[in-house]
């Protein structure tokens, strides 16, 4: 009997899934592996929050498996290791395995390669299947990435796409290979109370009610801070329950502004993507340096995470990243501004508090999203500083996001709401509220200075 094994990764679902299509294509038998590896830990990627996700995520595509004959089979350790030694007990003649683009989801490949070759087996790499287009498939002439989004779109909505795969009506697994026991999300402490439930099913609802009834004001209500008006898809994406490239397309067909706007949100997705993938040093590392002297900590930065800056829309998007693991993505460039530019803090001091919370804590578009904030990134207009009480007063015009997350400040009124340092301090005191920690014109001043600017 021939056996391929399926190392699950950011993939987990069965529908539109290439490695496990192609797989079952080559073998009598696959084996749907998943590692769960102490590398991540020590990385500082395993955190609580994406963990819960995962447990969930974990447990439904074991019961798809499950329906359809199969089941999940979980090791723990060195993924390499683990994924040789049940090549070695099943005969295995290929692994298949879904590409990535941080570095390392490229050494991982790498290794594989090289220890599969020793056992006569073969890794094949499918591309393409955590984003729309892959990496590397649209170039501009001589270079081997867009590093400006426009041009990119341009070239991305052109592209060729592939048709989303069904998933399988069967799956054997052959007998004899032993596993672990799948985490649960109960036995797991230190997560936000509003993370939200994991899994291919629980995504799938929450895409056909997007369409059904969430896409076609998209284009209006994005940036909506109380309407809440996002498709809060992007765990999904993340963890890989939801496939982007059966996402975009079925939002081309039921078309319209609000279906092409969001459209245009997945397309800025992979576009981070292919530039992690060509310049993986950009995780970490300034992909545009500007010789900035960043300060890396202090009470200030640590009034940021509290969500206790003295500025409400500000306070409301870090309250609310606590509570759910996700914020808002208008509440997430105002954050970031307010950290990088009028803090002058390193944006690596919030893309790590970012990666400690955020269930869609994705290390591409995190991380590079935190650059095009700070403007060491792909952003055209790297000195835009967006002032919160002004983004406030557009985004949340009636009060209702900030109100909610922001409770001291209920029953002020919205005239006040976004710049309560106009109420009396003895008001605010009473409120417990805070005032600012930094004026914003200063604050404004430093970083254009600095910038030389």
């Amino acid at each position: 009997m021939d056996v391929a094994v399926v190392l699950f990764t950011s993939d987990l679902r069965l529908r539109d899934q290439p490695a496990l299509h192609a797989a079952q294509r080559a073998a009598d038998a696959v084996v749907p592996l998943f590692v769960r590896d102490p590398a991540v830990d020590r990385a500082g990627f395993a955190a609580p929050n994406r963990l819960a996700f995962l447990a969930d995520a974990l447990a439904d595509l074991d019961g798809a498996l499950r329906e359809r004959g199969g089941h999940l089979v979980l090791r723990e350790g060195d993924v390499v290791e683990e994924v040789c030694a049940v090549v070695s007990r099943t005969g295995a003649g290929e692994v298949h395995l879904s590409g990535g683009v941080s570095g390392f989801a490229r050494h991982r490949e790498e290794r594989l390669r090289r220890e599969l070759e020793r056992l006569r087996c073969r890794l094949r790499v499918h591309d393409g299947v955590v984003t729309v287009v892959p990496p590397g498939a649209v170039v501009p002439d001589q270079r081997d990435h867009f590093a400006v989004f426009t041009p990119y779109f341009r070239r991305w909505r052109e592209s060729a796409r592939r048709d989303p795969l069904p998933a399988p009506r069967r799956v054997r697994v052959p007998d004899g290979v032993g596993g672990a026991a799948l985490p649960q999300r109960r036995r797991l402490s230190g997560v936000s109370p509003g993370v939200p439930a994991g899994g291919e099913r629980e995504g799938r609802r929450r895409m056909a009610a997007w369409l059904r009834s969430g896409v076609d004001a998209y284009a209006e209500r994005h940036d909506d801070l109380a309407g809440d008006a996002t498709s809060r898809l992007s765990p999904y994406l993340h963890f890989g329950c939801l496939s982007a490239a059966e996402l975009a397309g079925r939002a081309r067909e039921h078309g319209g502004a609000g279906a092409e706007a969001f459209e245009r949100q997945l397309a800025w997705r992979d576009f981070h993507h292919q530039v992690l993938a060509a310049r993986p040093d950009a995780a970490w590392s300034d992909y545009r340096a500007r010789g900035d002297r960043w300060r890396r900590a202090g009470r200030d930065a640590d009034a940021w995470r509290a969500g206790r800056t003295g500025y409400p829309v500000v306070d409301a998007a870090m309250r609310q990243l606590a509570h759910e693991g996700w914020m808002h993505n208008r509440g997430r460039l105002l954050v970031g501004s307010f950290l990088t530019k009028t803090l002058y803090t390193d944006w690596r001091v919030g893309a790590e508090h970012f990666l400690g919370l955020l269930v869609d804590g994705d290390l591409a578009n995190n991380q590079l999203n935190w650059q095009w904030v700070a403007g060491t990134g792909t952003d055209t207009r790297p000195n835009r500083v967006l002032n919160p009480a002004a983004q406030g007063r557009r985004y949340d015009p009636d009060g209702g996001y900030v109100r909610r997350w922001v409770p001291e400040l209920d029953g002020v009124p919205v005239r006040a709401l976004h710049e309560p340092w106009r109420l009396e301090p003895a008001t605010l005191r009473e409120r417990g509220y805070p005032e600012p920690i930094v004026e914003l014109d200063a604050g404004r001043d430093r970083f254009l200075a600095a910038r030389g600017r």
